[in-house]
Protein backbone atom coordinates (compact mmCIF):
# COMPACT_ATOMS: atom_id res chain seq x y z
CA UNK A 1 0.00 0.00 0.00
CA UNK A 2 1.31 3.42 -0.89
CA UNK A 3 2.11 6.08 2.01
CA UNK A 4 0.32 8.95 1.73
CA UNK A 5 2.37 12.20 2.13
CA UNK A 6 -0.03 15.81 2.81
CA UNK A 7 2.00 18.61 0.51
CA UNK A 8 1.07 21.72 2.76
CA UNK A 9 2.45 24.92 0.35
CA UNK A 10 0.73 27.70 -0.48
CA UNK A 11 3.39 28.39 -3.70
CA UNK A 12 1.62 26.29 -6.64
CA UNK A 13 4.60 26.02 -8.54
CA UNK A 14 6.36 24.51 -5.85
CA UNK A 15 3.40 22.63 -4.82
CA UNK A 16 3.23 21.46 -8.29
CA UNK A 17 7.06 20.57 -8.33
CA UNK A 18 6.82 18.37 -5.08
CA UNK A 19 3.82 16.55 -6.25
CA UNK A 20 5.74 15.45 -9.02
CA UNK A 21 8.96 14.08 -7.14
CA UNK A 22 7.04 12.56 -4.75
CA UNK A 23 4.41 10.66 -7.37
CA UNK A 24 7.47 9.42 -8.87
CA UNK A 25 9.14 7.98 -6.35
CA UNK A 26 5.89 6.08 -5.40
CA UNK A 27 3.74 7.94 -2.70
CA UNK A 28 0.46 9.06 -3.11
CA UNK A 29 0.03 12.59 -2.57
CA UNK A 30 -2.46 15.32 -1.17
CA UNK A 31 -1.98 18.97 -1.16
CA UNK A 32 -3.47 21.60 0.70
CA UNK A 33 -2.81 25.73 0.37
CA UNK A 34 -3.54 26.82 3.59
CA UNK A 35 -3.72 25.59 7.40
CA UNK A 36 -7.71 25.25 7.66
CA UNK A 37 -7.52 23.08 4.14
CA UNK A 38 -4.72 21.17 5.47
CA UNK A 39 -6.26 20.43 8.86
CA UNK A 40 -9.69 19.07 6.91
CA UNK A 41 -7.36 17.09 4.52
CA UNK A 42 -5.59 15.24 7.80
CA UNK A 43 -9.28 14.72 9.21
CA UNK A 44 -10.64 12.46 6.57
CA UNK A 45 -7.48 10.54 5.18
CA UNK A 46 -4.98 8.35 6.63
CA UNK A 47 -1.67 10.37 6.76
CA UNK A 48 1.55 8.87 6.75
CA UNK A 49 3.73 12.55 6.61
CA UNK A 50 2.94 16.37 6.12
CA UNK A 51 5.33 18.09 4.12
CA UNK A 52 4.37 21.58 4.97
CA UNK A 53 5.89 25.33 4.27
CA UNK A 54 5.81 27.61 7.44
CA UNK A 55 4.25 30.58 6.49
CA UNK A 56 1.10 30.27 4.50
CA UNK A 57 -1.85 32.81 3.63
CA UNK A 58 -3.86 31.31 6.82
CA UNK A 59 -2.05 29.99 9.53
CA UNK A 60 1.08 28.44 9.55
CA UNK A 61 3.16 25.12 9.15
CA UNK A 62 4.06 25.23 13.49
CA UNK A 63 0.63 26.06 14.67
CA UNK A 64 -0.65 22.92 12.59
CA UNK A 65 1.92 21.01 14.10
CA UNK A 66 0.39 22.51 17.82
CA UNK A 67 -3.07 21.40 15.82
CA UNK A 68 -2.07 17.94 15.34
CA UNK A 69 -0.49 16.78 18.34
CA UNK A 70 -3.56 18.30 20.47
CA UNK A 71 -5.89 16.05 18.00
CA UNK A 72 -3.31 13.19 19.22
CA UNK A 73 -2.51 12.68 14.97
CA UNK A 74 0.92 11.52 15.44
CA UNK A 75 2.16 12.15 12.42
CA UNK A 76 5.69 12.85 11.10
CA UNK A 77 5.79 16.37 9.79
CA UNK A 78 8.69 18.10 7.91
CA UNK A 79 8.79 21.47 7.99
CA UNK A 80 9.98 23.80 5.12
CA UNK A 81 11.51 27.30 5.05
CA UNK A 82 12.51 29.88 2.77
CA UNK A 83 13.87 31.92 5.70
CA UNK A 84 16.16 29.77 7.09
CA UNK A 85 15.42 30.90 10.32
CA UNK A 86 16.89 29.06 13.35
CA UNK A 87 14.16 29.97 15.71
CA UNK A 88 11.61 28.03 12.96
CA UNK A 89 13.43 25.25 13.19
CA UNK A 90 14.32 24.52 17.26
CA UNK A 91 10.70 25.73 18.00
CA UNK A 92 9.29 22.89 15.64
CA UNK A 93 11.89 20.06 16.33
CA UNK A 94 10.87 21.04 19.71
CA UNK A 95 7.47 20.38 19.02
CA UNK A 96 7.78 16.87 17.50
CA UNK A 97 8.68 17.62 13.85
CA UNK A 98 11.12 14.90 12.91
CA UNK A 99 13.16 17.41 9.82
CA UNK A 100 13.65 21.09 8.59
CA UNK A 101 14.22 21.57 4.94
CA UNK A 102 15.27 24.85 4.28
CA UNK A 103 14.33 26.77 0.21
CA UNK A 104 15.23 25.57 -1.98
CA UNK A 105 14.27 22.28 -1.52
CA UNK A 106 16.14 20.01 -4.14
CA UNK A 107 14.67 16.21 -5.13
CA UNK A 108 17.07 14.16 -3.80
CA UNK A 109 17.74 15.69 -0.25
CA UNK A 110 13.89 15.32 0.22
CA UNK A 111 13.47 11.88 -0.86
CA UNK A 112 15.95 10.65 0.87
CA UNK A 113 14.77 12.30 4.01
CA UNK A 114 11.63 10.67 3.42
CA UNK A 115 12.49 7.32 2.64
CA UNK A 116 14.34 7.19 6.43
CA UNK A 117 11.59 8.82 7.91
CA UNK A 118 8.98 6.28 6.14
CA UNK A 119 10.96 3.30 5.64
CA UNK A 120 8.81 0.29 6.89
CA UNK A 121 11.15 -2.65 9.09
CA UNK A 122 12.13 -5.01 6.01
CA UNK A 123 13.90 -8.52 6.36
CA UNK A 124 17.06 -8.61 4.97
CA UNK A 125 17.35 -10.67 1.96
CA UNK A 126 20.52 -12.95 2.70
CA UNK A 127 22.13 -12.70 -0.24
CA UNK A 128 22.22 -8.55 0.16
CA UNK A 129 26.04 -6.49 -0.84
CA UNK A 130 27.74 -5.52 2.00
CA UNK A 131 30.09 -2.22 2.18
CA UNK A 132 33.04 -3.65 1.03
CA UNK A 133 36.42 -2.32 3.50
CA UNK A 134 39.95 -3.35 3.50
CA UNK A 135 41.65 -0.79 5.70
CA UNK A 136 43.42 -2.70 8.93
CA UNK A 137 40.64 -0.85 11.35
CA UNK A 138 37.80 -2.04 9.31
CA UNK A 139 38.85 -5.66 9.34
CA UNK A 140 39.47 -5.60 13.59
CA UNK A 141 35.83 -4.48 13.32
CA UNK A 142 34.54 -7.14 11.58
CA UNK A 143 36.52 -9.49 13.34
CA UNK A 144 35.19 -8.76 16.76
CA UNK A 145 31.56 -8.47 14.95
CA UNK A 146 32.29 -12.06 13.83
CA UNK A 147 33.13 -13.00 16.93
CA UNK A 148 30.37 -11.68 19.15
CA UNK A 149 28.18 -12.89 16.69
CA UNK A 150 29.06 -16.46 18.03
CA UNK A 151 26.71 -15.85 20.86
CA UNK A 152 23.43 -14.24 21.53
CA UNK A 153 24.78 -11.54 23.70
CA UNK A 154 23.18 -7.65 22.99
CA UNK A 155 26.24 -6.00 21.26
CA UNK A 156 26.37 -1.87 20.97
CA UNK A 157 28.31 -0.50 18.12
CA UNK A 158 29.84 2.49 18.39
CA UNK A 159 30.84 5.07 15.74
CA UNK A 160 30.20 8.80 14.54
CA UNK A 161 27.21 9.79 12.20
CA UNK A 162 27.70 8.08 9.00
CA UNK A 163 30.32 5.71 9.67
CA UNK A 164 28.50 2.43 8.49
CA UNK A 165 27.14 1.35 11.75
CA UNK A 166 25.08 -0.66 10.67
CA UNK A 167 26.55 -2.52 8.00
CA UNK A 168 28.52 -3.96 11.15
CA UNK A 169 25.32 -4.91 12.48
CA UNK A 170 24.45 -6.74 9.28
CA UNK A 171 27.44 -8.63 9.95
CA UNK A 172 26.83 -9.69 13.34
CA UNK A 173 23.01 -11.19 12.00
CA UNK A 174 24.90 -12.92 8.71
CA UNK A 175 27.42 -14.87 10.71
CA UNK A 176 25.16 -16.01 13.66
CA UNK A 177 22.80 -18.48 14.21
CA UNK A 178 19.84 -16.50 13.62
CA UNK A 179 20.95 -15.67 10.05
CA UNK A 180 18.33 -17.13 8.24
CA UNK A 181 15.70 -15.31 10.68
CA UNK A 182 14.40 -11.53 9.75
CA UNK A 183 17.04 -8.48 10.19
CA UNK A 184 14.67 -5.56 11.26
CA UNK A 185 15.89 -2.20 11.46
CA UNK A 186 14.27 0.82 13.50
CA UNK A 187 15.80 4.17 14.04
CA UNK A 188 14.91 4.66 17.73
CA UNK A 189 14.61 9.06 17.11
CA UNK A 190 12.13 8.02 14.39
CA UNK A 191 9.29 6.91 16.49
CA UNK A 192 6.80 9.16 18.08
CA UNK A 193 7.25 8.85 21.77
CA UNK A 194 3.25 8.60 22.05
CA UNK A 195 3.48 5.38 19.79
CA UNK A 196 6.45 3.90 21.19
CA UNK A 197 5.32 0.91 22.68
CA UNK A 198 2.93 0.25 19.77
CA UNK A 199 6.04 0.51 17.88
CA UNK A 200 8.03 -1.71 19.44
CA UNK A 201 5.33 -4.16 20.50
CA UNK A 202 2.55 -4.12 18.80
CA UNK A 203 -1.14 -4.17 19.47
CA UNK A 204 -4.51 -5.13 19.24
CA UNK A 205 -7.31 -4.31 17.28
CA UNK A 206 -9.16 -1.58 19.36
CA UNK A 207 -6.79 -0.81 21.26
CA UNK A 208 -6.77 2.92 20.87
CA UNK A 209 -8.35 5.20 18.41
CA UNK A 210 -6.87 4.41 14.91
CA UNK A 211 -6.17 0.64 15.67
CA UNK A 212 -8.22 -0.79 12.91
CA UNK A 213 -6.02 -3.94 12.83
CA UNK A 214 -3.80 -5.66 14.59
CA UNK A 215 -0.13 -4.77 14.33
CA UNK A 216 2.70 -6.91 15.20
CA UNK A 217 5.34 -4.04 15.99
CA UNK A 218 9.25 -4.39 15.73
CA UNK A 219 9.62 -7.30 18.19
CA UNK A 220 6.89 -9.64 16.44
CA UNK A 221 8.70 -8.74 12.73
CA UNK A 222 12.16 -9.64 13.85
CA UNK A 223 10.88 -12.59 15.69
CA UNK A 224 13.57 -15.44 15.09
CA UNK A 225 15.92 -12.35 14.13
CA UNK A 226 17.60 -9.56 14.82
CA UNK A 227 16.28 -6.27 15.59
CA UNK A 228 18.64 -3.40 15.19
CA UNK A 229 18.28 -0.48 17.29
CA UNK A 230 19.42 2.80 15.45
CA UNK A 231 20.38 5.52 17.65
CA UNK A 232 19.48 4.34 20.44
CA UNK A 233 21.26 7.33 22.57
CA UNK A 234 17.75 8.92 20.99
CA UNK A 235 15.09 6.46 22.72
CA UNK A 236 12.62 8.13 25.43
CA UNK A 237 13.05 7.59 28.99
CA UNK A 238 9.59 6.01 28.90
CA UNK A 239 10.26 4.01 26.28
CA UNK A 240 13.79 2.84 27.86
CA UNK A 241 11.64 1.45 31.08
CA UNK A 242 9.77 -0.84 28.92
CA UNK A 243 12.67 -1.89 26.86
CA UNK A 244 14.20 -2.86 29.90
CA UNK A 245 11.94 -4.98 31.06
CA UNK A 246 11.70 -6.56 28.33
CA UNK A 247 15.50 -7.47 27.97
CA UNK A 248 15.16 -8.44 31.48
CA UNK A 249 11.89 -10.67 31.46
CA UNK A 250 11.87 -11.55 27.97
CA UNK A 251 8.37 -11.50 26.68
CA UNK A 252 6.10 -8.58 26.20
CA UNK A 253 2.40 -7.72 25.44
CA UNK A 254 0.98 -6.13 22.56
CA UNK A 255 -0.87 -2.84 23.22
CA UNK A 256 -4.45 -3.47 24.64
CA UNK A 257 -3.59 -7.50 24.88
CA UNK A 258 -2.87 -9.26 28.42
CA UNK A 259 -1.68 -12.32 26.58
CA UNK A 260 2.33 -11.93 26.38
CA UNK A 261 4.59 -13.15 24.07
CA UNK A 262 7.90 -14.35 23.97
CA UNK A 263 10.81 -11.67 23.23
CA UNK A 264 12.80 -14.14 20.40
CA UNK A 265 14.83 -11.62 19.18
CA UNK A 266 18.90 -10.85 19.24
CA UNK A 267 19.50 -6.80 19.96
CA UNK A 268 22.12 -5.17 18.49
CA UNK A 269 22.40 -1.33 18.56
CA UNK A 270 24.01 1.69 17.84
CA UNK A 271 25.05 5.29 18.61
CA UNK A 272 27.24 8.03 17.99
CA UNK A 273 26.10 9.57 21.49
CA UNK A 274 28.02 9.81 24.65
CA UNK A 275 26.28 6.94 26.62
CA UNK A 276 28.34 7.56 29.62
CA UNK A 277 27.73 11.52 29.19
CA UNK A 278 23.87 10.82 28.99
CA UNK A 279 23.45 8.60 31.72
CA UNK A 280 25.34 11.37 34.01
CA UNK A 281 22.72 13.83 32.57
CA UNK A 282 20.06 11.72 33.51
CA UNK A 283 18.86 10.93 29.46
CA UNK A 284 20.00 7.26 29.42
CA UNK A 285 18.98 4.58 32.08
CA UNK A 286 22.31 3.19 33.41
CA UNK A 287 20.84 -0.33 33.77
CA UNK A 288 19.86 -0.17 30.14
CA UNK A 289 22.92 0.78 29.11
CA UNK A 290 24.42 -2.36 30.58
CA UNK A 291 21.68 -4.82 29.10
CA UNK A 292 22.08 -3.29 25.40
CA UNK A 293 26.40 -3.50 25.98
CA UNK A 294 27.14 -6.71 26.70
CA UNK A 295 29.41 -6.38 24.27
CA UNK A 296 31.09 -3.48 22.71
CA UNK A 297 32.29 -2.62 18.75
CA UNK A 298 33.76 0.40 17.54
CA UNK A 299 33.16 1.22 14.15
CA UNK A 300 35.97 3.87 12.60
CA UNK A 301 35.57 6.94 11.25
CA UNK A 302 36.80 7.07 7.61
CA UNK A 303 39.05 9.54 7.84
CA UNK A 304 40.78 6.72 10.22
CA UNK A 305 40.58 4.26 7.19
CA UNK A 306 41.94 6.56 4.13
CA UNK A 307 42.60 3.03 2.97
CA UNK A 308 38.92 2.47 2.60
CA UNK A 309 38.07 5.56 0.58
CA UNK A 310 38.82 4.31 -3.14
CA UNK A 311 37.30 0.65 -2.65
CA UNK A 312 34.13 1.94 -1.16
CA UNK A 313 33.67 4.83 -3.62
CA UNK A 314 34.21 1.86 -6.40
CA UNK A 315 31.53 0.30 -4.76
CA UNK A 316 29.12 2.95 -4.69
CA UNK A 317 29.83 4.04 -8.07
CA UNK A 318 29.17 0.49 -9.31
CA UNK A 319 26.02 -0.04 -7.25
CA UNK A 320 24.72 3.55 -8.52
CA UNK A 321 25.49 2.70 -12.35
CA UNK A 322 23.60 -0.62 -11.98
CA UNK A 323 20.77 1.10 -10.42
CA UNK A 324 20.26 4.15 -12.88
CA UNK A 325 21.28 2.63 -15.95
CA UNK A 326 24.03 4.98 -16.68
CA UNK A 327 27.94 4.00 -18.13
CA UNK A 328 30.83 4.81 -15.58
CA UNK A 329 34.36 3.26 -15.70
CA UNK A 330 35.95 4.62 -12.68
CA UNK A 331 37.73 8.07 -11.63
CA UNK A 332 40.16 10.40 -12.76
CA UNK A 333 43.40 10.54 -11.08
CA UNK A 334 42.18 13.72 -9.56
CA UNK A 335 39.47 13.00 -8.18
CA UNK A 336 41.49 9.78 -6.40
CA UNK A 337 43.70 12.42 -4.80
CA UNK A 338 40.77 14.39 -4.07
CA UNK A 339 39.33 11.69 -2.17
CA UNK A 340 41.74 11.17 -0.47
CA UNK A 341 42.53 14.53 0.34
CA UNK A 342 39.28 15.24 1.98
CA UNK A 343 38.37 14.75 5.75
CA UNK A 344 34.89 13.24 5.10
CA UNK A 345 33.14 14.64 8.27
CA UNK A 346 29.67 12.86 7.30
CA UNK A 347 31.74 9.33 6.98
CA UNK A 348 30.83 6.37 4.51
CA UNK A 349 27.23 8.16 3.95
CA UNK A 350 28.67 11.23 2.76
CA UNK A 351 30.54 9.49 0.01
CA UNK A 352 28.19 7.56 -0.86
CA UNK A 353 26.08 10.48 -1.38
CA UNK A 354 28.56 12.17 -3.58
CA UNK A 355 29.12 9.21 -5.60
CA UNK A 356 25.64 9.24 -6.01
CA UNK A 357 25.20 12.74 -7.36
CA UNK A 358 28.75 12.29 -9.62
CA UNK A 359 27.06 9.31 -11.44
CA UNK A 360 23.76 11.39 -12.52
CA UNK A 361 25.25 14.59 -13.14
CA UNK A 362 28.74 13.39 -15.16
CA UNK A 363 29.46 13.85 -18.69
CA UNK A 364 32.43 11.68 -19.45
CA UNK A 365 32.66 7.70 -17.73
CA UNK A 366 35.23 8.58 -15.74
CA UNK A 367 34.00 11.09 -12.51
CA UNK A 368 36.01 14.29 -11.62
CA UNK A 369 36.57 16.10 -8.26
CA UNK A 370 33.86 18.21 -10.08
CA UNK A 371 31.43 15.62 -10.46
CA UNK A 372 31.60 15.04 -6.64
CA UNK A 373 31.89 18.23 -5.62
CA UNK A 374 35.29 18.46 -3.88
CA UNK A 375 38.41 20.67 -4.23
CA UNK A 376 40.38 20.22 -7.06
CA UNK A 377 43.52 22.60 -6.31
CA UNK A 378 45.31 19.35 -4.61
CA UNK A 379 45.47 18.16 -8.18
CA UNK A 380 46.63 21.45 -9.51
CA UNK A 381 49.22 21.94 -7.35
CA UNK A 382 50.85 18.21 -7.61
CA UNK A 383 50.26 18.16 -3.86
CA UNK A 384 49.16 14.19 -3.63
CA UNK A 385 47.73 14.40 0.03
CA UNK A 386 46.96 11.09 0.81
CA UNK A 387 49.85 11.33 2.85
CA UNK A 388 48.57 13.41 5.23
CA UNK A 389 45.48 11.00 6.57
CA UNK A 390 48.33 8.65 7.84
CA UNK A 391 51.50 10.74 8.69
CA UNK A 392 51.71 11.15 12.55
CA UNK A 393 53.33 14.22 13.27
CA UNK A 394 50.29 16.04 11.20
CA UNK A 395 47.95 13.98 13.34
CA UNK A 396 49.45 14.94 16.49
CA UNK A 397 49.94 18.84 15.38
CA UNK A 398 46.08 18.09 14.43
CA UNK A 399 45.13 17.35 18.00
CA UNK A 400 46.94 19.69 20.00
CA UNK A 401 45.27 22.55 17.68
CA UNK A 402 42.02 21.22 18.17
CA UNK A 403 42.92 20.87 22.36
CA UNK A 404 43.88 24.46 22.13
CA UNK A 405 40.69 25.52 19.95
CA UNK A 406 38.27 23.97 22.05
CA UNK A 407 39.78 24.55 25.64
CA UNK A 408 40.13 20.96 26.06
CA UNK A 409 36.69 19.30 25.66
CA UNK A 410 37.57 16.16 24.50
CA UNK A 411 33.24 15.93 23.13
CA UNK A 412 34.03 18.81 20.65
CA UNK A 413 37.62 17.98 20.02
CA UNK A 414 36.46 14.77 19.16
CA UNK A 415 33.50 15.96 16.95
CA UNK A 416 36.14 18.38 15.11
CA UNK A 417 38.87 16.28 14.11
CA UNK A 418 35.72 13.67 13.17
CA UNK A 419 36.20 10.92 15.55
CA UNK A 420 34.77 8.99 18.57
CA UNK A 421 35.76 10.43 22.21
CA UNK A 422 37.62 6.75 22.84
CA UNK A 423 39.59 7.06 19.50
CA UNK A 424 41.01 10.65 20.68
CA UNK A 425 41.44 9.17 24.86
CA UNK A 426 43.70 6.41 22.90
CA UNK A 427 45.48 9.06 20.29
CA UNK A 428 46.71 11.32 23.01
CA UNK A 429 47.63 8.67 25.13
CA UNK A 430 50.17 7.27 21.83
CA UNK A 431 51.01 11.01 22.08
CA UNK A 432 51.91 11.83 25.49
CA UNK A 433 48.90 14.45 25.34
CA UNK A 434 46.69 13.77 28.56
Amino acid sequence: MKKKILVVEDNLILCDILERWLLKAGYEVMTAADEPSARGKIKKHETALVLTDVRLPEGDGISLLEWSVRQKQFIPFVVMTEYASIADAVRAVKLGAKDYLPKPVYEEQLLELLRGLLKPPVAVTRNKKLLERCSEASRETERIARRAALSDCAVMILGPNGSGKESVARTIHRCGRRKDGPFVAVNCGCVPKELAASEFFGHVKGAFTGADKDSEGYFGAARGGTLFLDEVGNMPLGMQALLLRVLQEKVYAPVGSRKEQEADVRIVSATNEDLERAIREGRFREDLYHRLAEFEVRQPSLVECPEDILPLADFFRRQYSEEMRLETDGFTEGAKISMLAYTWPGNVRELGNRVRRAVLLAESPLLSPKDLGLDASVCDTGDDRRTRLSDENDEKRRIVKALEDYSRNLSRVAEALGISRPTLYKKMDKYGLK
